[in-house]
């Protein structure tokens, strides 16, 4: 077999699980050239949590950041993380906002579209597969890996199967928990390159220390691609550093070459922007969690709630809560625990732990019962249906979720056209997801310094393609509503529960 090829996160997952996606682009830019020149099938750079991070904390245009990381870097793919009909947020989307987002993410220079939906319904990523395939670019449908009684490997292979039917370049096997057992992942490979016939790429996280195992296995299996980061943005909670891997494969025949001399001084760079961005690290992140292993939750999730429970004053129900998380994703049909519904059970498990079970439901806890965030791979419980129905008099809708939702771009550049605001593709799709970052995206404001990139010690082309800095920007309680801010696997949210659910 070809040596295995390994995709780079450093710009993208890698900040994301271990610095709160703080990097900047002015600290990226730096290093992107090298990172160019090294050999990697891909760079992840966009996409997940970073489009939020750079409205809402960084003061930049993410669409401004992908062309010059495009432009910095133009011989590798460029990777991002699309939420299938959520796009990069927590709620559904109708057709005409997902296509008008995959032709402006298109045409600013993306390649490749890691294409999943957190409940594994396919019908939630058809329109972003068939846009990104008519805009001539690589669609990369991804299978969110969980373990549960409905989740087997059978399962996840007939997801593969009817994802290179629905036109997928490539598969990809999305552990976001970094739990898959080293056999399951050899299994999982064997019989997706055997059934689907397609790349096959896994994505892991090192979580709890299975990581780099579970890799070993698959590339014993055929895989074709396995993902790592560059420490000090690796291991732990982010994928395992590509120099451990290296070390790892040493003698294996599909052991990739790379230039080790470029990848320490890539390392050495980002280990300066590792300490720039230390308000935002931490070291529960950085080490083996195997905790993960017991309550087969994301490790992100397991750190940041420790945290969130003492704010709530329930720091001692930490056990509690887990077991609940439990019973709430089986409650609402074994969903598997990633963007947006992480932040769902956790916040509803918290909910009923503090109040009672199901004396408070969460909005969006009922809407994945109601099925409005799409088919959930298991049984919803009867029990919460009919909690569901006699406070709200809803019941589960039929079909795929985005039918019920009316198109909206041209209500969108109608809105922008009366604020005197750009109205294409770009500006609609950041005004659809982020109205108010993207209006103060537009007004005018004092540049925030962004911190200074530490020095590296690379040629004067790659101090050359600093780029441009990065464009200024700057998210009551009554007796029957109460508002929670929970930080769930790395994202924020804000939740309002009503005594009405």
């Amino acid at each position: 077999m070809k040596p295995v090829r390994f995709n780079n996160t450093v710009l993208r997952d890698g900040h994301q699980s271990l610095a709160a996606t703080r990097m900047t682009t002015a600290q990226m830019l730096p290093a992107a050239p090298i990172l160019d020149g090294m050999g990697f099938a891909g760079l992840e750079t966009w996409g997940g949590a970073t489009i939020d991070s750079c409205l809402r904390f960084l003061g930049e245009n993410p669409f401004d950041r992908l062309r010059a990381l495009k432009k910095a870097a133009p011989h590798t793919p460029q990777i991002m993380l699309l939420r299938g009909q959520n796009i990069v947020q927590y709620t559904s989307f109708p057709d005409d906002v997902v296509e008008a987002f995959v032709r402006a993410d298109a045409a600013a220079g993306q390649d490749i579209f890691r294409i999943f939906d957190a409940l594994n319904d396919t019908r939630n990523l058809a329109t972003a597969i068939k846009t990104v395939k008519a805009c001539g670019k690589h669609a990369r449908g991804e299978i969110c890996y969980t373990t549960s009684p409905v989740h087997t490997v059978e399962a996840f292979v007939k997801m593969g199967v009817e994802l290179r039917e629905m036109g997928c370049d490539s598969i990809g096997i999305k552990d976001m928990s970094g739990v898959i057992a080293p056999r399951i992942a050899y299994a999982m490979v064997t019989q997706l390159r055997q059934r689907v016939g397609l790349p096959i790429i896994l994505h892991t996280h090192d979580t709890a220390g299975l990581g780099a195992s579970s890799y070993l296995a698959a590339i014993d299996a055929g895989v074709d691609i396995v993902e790592t980061s560059i420490a000090p943005f690796a291991n732990g909670t982010a994928q395992p550093d590509t120099l451990r891997m290296l070390a790892l494969l040493e003698g294996h025949d599909r052991c990739p070459t790379f230039d080790l001399k470029k990848l320490a001084q890539l390392r050495e760079y980002f280990t300066g922007v590792y300490k720039e961005l230390g308000k935002f690290t931490s070291p529960d992140n950085e080490r083996v969690d195997s905790d993960t292993l017991i309550y087969q939750v994301p490790g992100g999730m397991l750190s940041n709630f420790r945290n969130q429970l003492k704010e709530q004053n329930m720091g001692d129900k930490f056990e509690q809560v887990m077991a609940e998380i439990f019973y709430v994703r089986e409650a609402l049909g074994w969903i598997p625990l990633v963007t947006p519904t992480s932040q769902i059970v956790g916040t509803q498990a918290m909910m009923n732990v503090k109040f009672g079970r199901w004396k408070t439901i969460a909005p969006a806890a009922a809407d994945i019962a109601l099925n409005k965030y799409g088919r959930p791979p298991g049984i919803v419980s009867a029990e919460l249906i009919k909690l569901i129905f006699e406070r709200t008099g809803q019941k589960p809708i039929e079909g795929r979720p985005a039918d019920a939702l009316s198109p909206r771009m041209p209500k969108l550049r109608e809105e922008l056209a009366a604020k005197n605001l750009p109205g294409d593709d770009e500006a609609c799709v950041l005004h659809a997801m982020f109205p108010q970052e993207f209006a103060k995206l537009h007004q005018p404001a004092t540049p925030a310094a962004a911190p200074s990139a530490p020095a590296v010690t690379a040629t004067p082309a790659v101090a050359a393609d600093a780029g441009a800095p990065p464009r200024p920007l700057q998210a009551a309680v009554n007796r029957t509503t109460q508002h929670y801010a929970l930080t769930i696997d790395g994202q924020r949210s804000v939740v309002e529960v009503s005594e009405v659910l």
